[in-house]
């Protein structure tokens, strides 16, 4: 079993909801990066998702296409965010880490040397954003083979019967997008998201976890009433871009807060 959904199993026997949260490697400097991910977690976070800087990230409304193009700056690749949790693991062994990124870093490495290099590091899963389930039949081996997990979107335009097949190729979790755009983008419609859960959560045993709109305590916690997690990230990757030219451990701070106001709320459920 994946370190993924060991962390579900744990979370929902305690009952309590997953709370995941994104930066991205190497914004605004990579000094900052291994630092924030550590307070990230002791301030309640469940599951990182780190960020691999891409030059067209189509799915990102400005705030995290100004995070990855301040990581850019410093040339941080897809081989430095494997090599960054790799550090982070030195001395934290349990909370699971997954990469989300675009095809291109991952299809230049090639996929039996991207997930041979990543399990080695103990990255636990991938979120691949523009490739569809029908193009990562040689990936999802490579991942399944060293126990990574291989996490998928679902959009509120996704048809039934096309999340059935998403959700089949899926381990770990699955991924909802709660807005039609970018993240960070829109206001989340509640009785939305709670229809669309409930058609899919027919499809699938798999956790549900809402991302994209979810801004602070108050969205956090109504999202989490519906589904198993909530994402977090462009309010995270905002407040670093504010803090850019600040100490690392400062960074790491101001992310902590949030985070912590968030875990508070979540666990007030």
């Amino acid at each position: 079993m994946s370190r993924i959904s060991q962390q579900f199993e744990q979370l929902s026997s305690a009952g309590r909801k997953a709370l995941v949260a994104y930066i991205v490697n190497g914004d605004p400097v990579r000094e900052a990066t291994l630092p924030t991910m550590h307070k990230m977690v002791e301030a309640g976070v469940d599951i990182i998702e780190l960020g691999v800087p891409f030059s067209d990230p189509m799915a990102e409304g400005p705030v995290i296409q100004k995070g990855h193009e301040r990581a850019l700056v410093h040339r941080v690749s897809l081989t430095d965010t494997i090599a960054m949790v790799a550090e982070f693991r030195k001395t934290n062994q349990h909370t699971p880490v997954l990469l989300m990124g675009y095809a291109n870093p991952v299809e230049r490495m090639g996929y039996a040397s991207f997930a041979e290099r990543a399990a080695s590091a103990g990255v636990d899963g991938l979120l691949t954003v523009d490739l569809p389930p029908e193009e990562l039949e040689g990936l999802k081996q490579e991942l399944a083979s060293r126990d990574m997990d291989n996490i998928f979107l679902l959009a509120p335009t996704t048809r039934v019967e096309r999340a059935r097949e998403i959700a089949a190729h899926a381990s770990g979790f699955l991924y909802y997008v709660s807005l039609k755009g970018v993240t960070g983008a829109g206001h989340l419609d509640i009785e939305s998201v709670k229809r669309k859960l409930d058609e899919f959560g027919k499809l699938t045993d798999l956790p549900m976890c809402v991302g994209f709109g979810i801004k602070d305590a108050a969205s956090a916690s109504a999202v989490a009433k519906l589904a198993d997690g909530v994402v977090i990230g462009s309010v995270l990757v905002d407040a670093m871009g504010k803090m850019a030219g600040r100490p690392a451990g400062e960074v790491a701070d101001a992310v902590g807060a949030i985070i912590s106001d968030i875990r508070q709320a979540l666990d007030n459920l």
